[in-house]
């Protein structure tokens, strides 16, 4: 049985990145051979030599909403922090509710001057709360010019250019987390990766509430994810289904579009198919690999259940060696962080 405390190491806090760097692709990267446990160390515009023509780049193209808000109860004038999650239904949100106590079924909440409203109609666990909302004129314009960028708590700092916690080819309006791996790309590298004849290739997963969510349980096999949405569109299922075909291979930028590959592969008894959906894979040392062959990813906390996927890809001892290799090397860690390719 493996626990939580299997996948726990020493991270020094001033290795977490506090800030981008001024150039995306300048970060460093930490190439991962899970075959013999090598490592090797360079920059990230390096990852384009780790990618042979006609093998597919997934990438994750959700855009981070500017999810957390801070509201009032208009009878009391308490002040409550609201952290959108999923978009369950029209109007209707998933969301966390800070301090979640005082923020029972029935209770009003009102935004910046009153144009944006939330009623809270379910309570969930861990603070939890489905919330529906009113408003005047267009939502995602309120919730623009009232809401801000959610960083991870472990960030600190202020972010001068919001669009710096966005991946470059985001598109998809949804996440309250950016899928970070991603961060590190820039258009004059996706231009040259794509001279390359690598198939670019974009799903969606919007980032919700699995990755605010530590392990808390000793077993991990206890674990429950948080399920999120994801879309594999059928020109991109067409897209890997003819990389697969010619011999190539798919590589993934980042978790969330692991997760979502291999939630297809898993549905579809290892074919890759064109589907959409809600999504609670966890993926631990044991699981068989459906459909990604290498992937890119940054570095992760301790105990956390990336670093146990990660370690199913590349095993429990090589991934927890390359963390120890990292944090030797002074490399910066989680969402601002440098990143490892792992083949």
């Amino acid at each position: 049985m493996l626990t939580t405390e299997d996948f726990d190491f020493d991270l020094p806090e001033e290795l977490i990145a506090q800030t981008p760097l001024a150039k995306r692709d300048s970060s460093k990267l930490l190439i991962l051979n899970r075959e013999t446990g090598e490592v090797k160390d360079t920059h990230f515009d390096h990852i384009i030599d780790e990618l042979q023509a006609g093998d597919a780049l997934v990438m994750n193209d959700t855009r981070v909403l500017p999810a957390r808000l801070y509201g009032e109860k208009p009878e009391t004038g308490g002040h409550l922090e609201v952290l959108l999650l999923n978009n369950i239904n029209g109007d209707e949100w998933e969301t966390l509710i800070k301090p979640a106590k005082r923020a029972k079924v029935g209770t009003e909440i009102s935004f910046g001057d009153g144009r944006l409203k939330a009623v809270v109609t379910k309570e969930l666990d861990h603070g939890g709360r489905i919330v529906a909302f009113s408003y005047e004129g267009i939502f995602l314009e309120n919730l623009e010019s009232l809401g801000e960028m959610p960083l991870p708590p472990y960030i600190k700092e202020r972010l001068e250019d919001p669009e710096r916690y966005q991946t470059v080819y985001a598109k998809e309006n949804g996440s309250a987390a950016a899928p970070t791996a991603g961060l590190h790309f820039t258009p004059e590298l996706l231009k040259k990766i794509e001279a390359k004849d690598v198939n670019l290739v974009y799903l969606t997963l919007h980032v919700g509430l699995g990755t605010f969510r530590p392990v808390s349980v000793d077993n991990i096999a206890e674990h429950e994810m948080h399920s999120e949405f994801y879309r594999l569109t059928e020109d991109a299922a067409e897209q890997l289904n003819q990389v697969r075909n010619n011999g190539g291979k798919i590589v993934a930028v980042g978790t969330t579009s692991i997760r979502t590959l291999e939630t297809i592969g898993t549905k579809f008894n290892g074919e890759i198919k064109a589907d959409s959906g809600w999504t609670d894979i966890f993926i631990t040392p044991g699981y068989q690999f459906k459909v990604v062959q290498a992937f890119s990813t940054n570095f992760h906390l301790p105990k956390s259940t990336l670093v146990m996927l990660v370690s199913a890809f590349a095993g429990r001892e090589n991934t927890l060696a390359a963390y120890q290799h990292a944090i030797d090397e002074r490399y910066r860690f989680f969402s601002f962080g440098d990143a490892m390719f792992v083949k």
